[in-house]
């Protein structure tokens, strides 16, 4: 399919910046989704041509094609679009690292709101004057014939 220079170059463009290209599965939809003056199958037509290059993954899922740009489509997109070696996709920058950490909780205090949890678990676990289990009277009766049985 012949596509015009002018919308060919915009898509690699999207594409080297992006790193990833969406595009629904809609050859008469008059516009992409993100290249609004492009129509969607000259999108779509552009990087079957880089697939079958070698130059991008594709996935399709839930009618919609999704092309990842392998390490061989970033350098032919470099010779393609005049770029330097410094830029790169957006799918290779690190995300910024934070320099602030979390404080440390403080422990609970005994007087504080809600008291020391610790203490809960055990006074909770503690048989200190309770009487624990099923009681004298527990006299169990086992029936064939119900359940599994």
């Amino acid at each position: 399919m012949l596509i015009p220079t002018k919308n060919r170059r915009a898509v690699y463009e999207q594409l080297f910046k992006d790193g990833v290209m969406v595009a629904k599965k809609d050859f008469n939809a008059p516009n992409h989704s993100e290249l609004k003056d492009i129509p969607n199958l000259q999108v779509i037509k552009a990087m079957q041509s880089l697939k079958s290059k070698g130059y991008v993954k594709e996935q399709f899922a839930w009618r919609h094609y999704y092309w990842y740009l392998d390490n061989e489509g970033i350098t032919y997109l470099r010779d393609f679009l005049n770029l330097p070696q410094e830029i790169v996709p957006s799918t290779l920058k690190r995300p910024a690292t934070k320099t602030n950490t979390a404080a440390p909780r403080p422990k609970p205090q005994a007087g504080g709101p809600g008291g020391a949890k610790s203490d809960d678990r055990d006074a909770y676990r503690s048989n200190d004057g309770k009487n624990v289990g099923p009681g004298q009277g527990f006299q169990p009766e086992f029936r064939g014939g119900y359940g599994r049985g």
